[in-house]
């Protein structure tokens, strides 16, 4: 059977999703056996976190979160960005190197020191939508300092 021909509207984007989970489940595995990572606390964990993550974009044919698939996931996340705004995080993320965020540089983003926009945004989001438990009491006292 032609492998695209056939396959056609939701039917082909599930079988290119799973094509995508597919690869990023090799990537991770990579992740796993470097060396370099040997020492990151639950890093299976963390690396699966990241694929689901990762795979919640829109992503391009070739599986990488393009400028309009960072839009959406940042209006969704309830963080609207600018174009320019967007083409920082994603230079931010990849060094200036593509246009295009791909999953190895995701993770090393996730898994990285620096704490790019994209990061924080993502372990914000994880952060609220993780603690149903809100704090009681009156919200804390900020000064003008402590705002962004």
């Amino acid at each position: 059977m032609p492998s695209n021909q056939t396959l056609q509207g939701g039917k082909a984007f599930g079988h290119l999703k799973d094509q995508q989970k597919q690869k990023l489940e090799e990537i991770n595995q990579e992740y796993l056996e470097d060396q370099k990572y040997s020492d990151e606390e639950d890093l299976a964990e963390k690396l699966e976190g990241f694929k689901n993550k990762y795979a919640e974009f829109d992503l391009n044919d070739q599986g990488e979160i393009e400028l309009m698939g960072l839009k959406r996931m940042m209006e969704k996340l309830g963080v609207p960005k600018t174009h320019l705004e967007l083409k920082k995080m994603i230079v931010e993320v990849t060094g200036g190197s593509s246009n295009t965020i791909n999953y190895r540089d995701f993770v090393k983003m996730m898994l990285g020191k620096r704490s790019a926009v994209l990061k924080l945004v993502l372990i914000f989001e994880d952060k609220a939508s993780g603690s149903p438990s809100k704090p009681s009491g009156p919200p804390p006292k900020r000064d003008i300092a402590s705002l962004p």
